[in-house]
């Protein structure tokens, strides 16, 4: 691969934009955009005119749905930014930027302050490692409360959050903040123009003097050598506080806490300063790791890596989202696909802005980019050079567990909708297309029920089709309730030549979760090689149970037993005598069938919460909690998903429009006994 002298790493950051569903996520990317010179009209969520929301069904539903991509300068550094979904139904999105991401700035209301998106996302960024800084948004409106809303990070996301502003003025006469490092005011016009930096205001001045002292006392707590500084001057400069809070949001030991008004205008520049000062470079995070234990560092001279997590079919052509890890590439080199085992020729190379690109000559590590001219890279795919491979571990996938019959309105139509279907899964693998084995029907499952809307439309909107969609149902799955033990399978086939042999004995019990295999046999009984064919069998009987055939989960099995023959056993013998004699095992288990429950988040007025009660009482539904939030009821309950199906109609009309939720997966429970699957 060549290389060329481009802009230093230092000055790169890949930053992503998380929260939950109006927090105003969208809107702060916006006014990033704009204060960066890279648009010069600031787009508006509410007219549709934002940039990175440019799907037309973002637009006509006012959220995001797709994880959009945008470069711009600030300060003389290059930031990559992508705006994630904030719906739990598009959390795979999330998911897969994450993974790419070297920081994030995560967007909180200022009245709700952390929401149930807000701590599921914040999660996934644990997960990945992603330093985070956060921003409380919304400190215009009625109710907001800095102090309030950081209490809810604190307790819900357990950091420690390190607040760095002090807000001037409060809801609609919140004009500024003041800036506790280096002691300062920093306001804005009403046409959301930065006003020149000024004193602290005098009625500030002594809550800002606390605050500041609580500030250097959290960081002195936490940072050995501003604890040092400290003890010596009983005070710390604003360059030490600078450096102690870069340190301890890159080792997660502190979460610097900022605020202001996206809408407004107000806070969007500082944000931008936090950025470049406390999140990392890509030289600032660990050398890349292959499956085989391979490190590549962040250097543009070393060989070629990448990965893949975005793939987008566009009139022009496939674009591949990808964030190069190490080397450099040019448009027109060969690039090896790890998973597809295939070299691809790089076409061309873009550097996106939305659904904008501008074309570059070349990508170096650290960077961002979509290329085009691949055909089988598929998100989590590794790109790297041909003569120097590995395999980068991919983002995770979630399980579908919702789905919905779908079918052409046109006969003729059969051979476009698979085809439309079969890119619909390329560019989004959360969703997963299969043919019912009883009904012959085609089932398109996902994250949700909007999820799938989304799914629908966009084939009805981009391939002209007319399409049939049954109503949505829910995955379910099946567990061992009681189990059996010393269960004997022997599994004989003799039909001329070399037959089959396998005998073993099985015990199955209840495992809290997923599936666990482990082997008790004594004098070598049974070989090792046939144990793991035994495990492997066992795991293909997982995937559909005895109830209705819906996939198997929260078992432990016991292989305690078996014999051989010293002709006819092998391999395949002893992996279908796991299959058969786990499938027989389990129609004698006391099986159970669950269901998935999600926890839902109702926000109404005072006056509606009775009816509300009610309604999710009759959906089978357990309160955990109501609170009373800015003259509003937010009643947490956990309700089966099945029963959700059609409630954001039910709860409108139920509160005249007024009454709001929000729901996140939790997991699976025990259904009903009369539940129709």
């Amino acid at each position: 691969m060549r290389t060329s002298h481009l802009e230093p790493l230092a000055v790169v950051r890949n930053l992503g934009i998380l929260a939950h569903v109006d927090a105003g996520k969208t809107t702060v990317t916006e006014r990033i955009l704009f204060a960066t010179g890279t648009t010069h009209k600031r787009g508006e969520v509410h007219d549709g005119t934002t940039v990175t929301d440019f799907d037309p069904q973002e637009r006509d539903r006012g959220i995001t749905i797709f994880a959009a991509a945008v470069s711009c300068a600030w300060a003389g550094h290059r930031v990559n930014l992508i705006d994630t979904p904030g719906h739990v139904d598009f959390a795979d999105e999330v998911e897969r930027a994450l993974r790419v991401l070297d920081g994030a700035v995560a967007v909180f209301d200022a009245v709700a302050g952390v929401e149930p998106q807000s701590e599921s996302v914040w999660r996934q960024a644990d997960r990945h490692g992603v330093p985070r800084i956060a921003f409380v948004n919304k400190l215009d409106r009625a109710g907001a409360d800095l102090d309030t809303a950081v209490e809810s990070i604190r307790r819900r996301l357990h950091p420690a959050p390190l607040v760095v502003q002090l807000p001037i003025g409060s809801e609609d006469g919140f004009t500024g903040v003041v800036d506790l490092i280096r002691m300062r005011a920093l306001t804005w016009t009403d046409s959301g123009e930065r006003a020149a930096d000024a004193p602290v205001p005098a009625a500030l001045r002594e809550e800002a003097l606390r605050r500041r002292r609580l500030l250097e006392e959290a960081v002195a707590e936490r940072h050995p050598a501003a604890l040092e500084e400290f003890c010596d001057r009983e005070t710390l400069s604003a360059d030490t506080l600078t450096a102690a809070l870069r340190d301890l949001t890159h080792s997660g030991d502190g979460v610097v806490v900022l605020c202001g008004s996206a809408y407004r205008n107000r806070g969007i520049e500082p944000l931008l300063d936090a950025v470049l000062a406390y999140l990392p470079s890509p030289l600032d995070v660990p050398a890349v790791r292959g499956d085989q234990g391979e490190e590549r560092p962040c250097d543009p001279q070393a060989p070629f890596a990448a990965l893949a997590f975005k793939v987008n079919a566009t009139p022009t052509g496939r674009l591949t989202y990808v964030r190069v890890y190490s080397g450099t590439i040019e448009k027109g080199d060969a690039v090896w696909d790890a998973g597809a085992h295939r070299t691809e020729r790089i076409g061309r190379i873009l550097r996106v802005q939305a659904d904008r690109h501008d074309r570059l000559e070349r990508a170096v590590a650290g960077d961002i980019v979509a290329v085009v001219g691949l055909k089988s890279a598929r998100a989590g795919s590794t790109l790297c050079a041909p003569d120097a491979p590995l395999v980068l571990e991919p983002p995770g996938v979630a399980e579908p567990v919702v789905s919905v019959a779908v079918e052409a309105g046109r006969s003729t139509d059969t051979d476009r909708l698979a085809s439309a279907l079969a890119r619909l899964a390329e560019e989004d693998p959360s969703l997963v297309v299969h043919t019912d084995a009883e009904t012959g029907q085609t089932l398109l499952s996902g994250m949700g029920e909007l999820h799938l809307e989304v799914a629908v439309e966009k084939v009805r909107r981009e391939y002209g089709l007319a399409l049939n969609v049954g109503r949505p149902r829910v995955s379910y799955r099946e567990t061992v309730g009681l189990g059996v033990s010393g269960l004997v399978f022997r599994h004989v086939k003799q039909d001329g030549g070399a037959g089959q042999f396998a005998h073993v004995v099985l015990d199955v019990e209840p495992a809290e979760e997923g599936f666990e295999f482990r082997s008790a046999v004594v004098g070598g009984r049974v070989p090792q090689e046939y144990v793991r064919a035994v495990e492997a069998g066992c795991r293909d009987a997982l995937a559909e149970g005895p109830l209705g055939g819906h996939p198997v989960t929260g078992l432990r099995v016991t292989l305690t037993d078996g014999a051989t023959h010293v002709k006819d056993s092998s391999d395949t013998a002893f992996r279908t005598a796991g299959r058969l004699g786990l499938r027989e095992a389990l129609r004698a288990c006391a099986m159970v069938l669950l269901e998935p429950v999600v926890e839902v988040t109702v926000t109404v007025p005072d006056d509606a919460v009775g009816a509300v009660l009610g309604d999710l009482a009759a959906r089978r539904g357990r309160v955990s909690g109501s609170v009373t939030r800015g003259g509003a009821a937010v009643v947490t309950a956990t309700v089966p998903l099945a029963e959700l199906f059609g409630y954001a109609t039910r709860l409108r009309s139920r509160t005249q429009g007024r009454g709001t939720f929000t729901a996140r997966p939790t997991g699976y429970a025990a259904a009903p006994a009369v539940t129709s699957v």
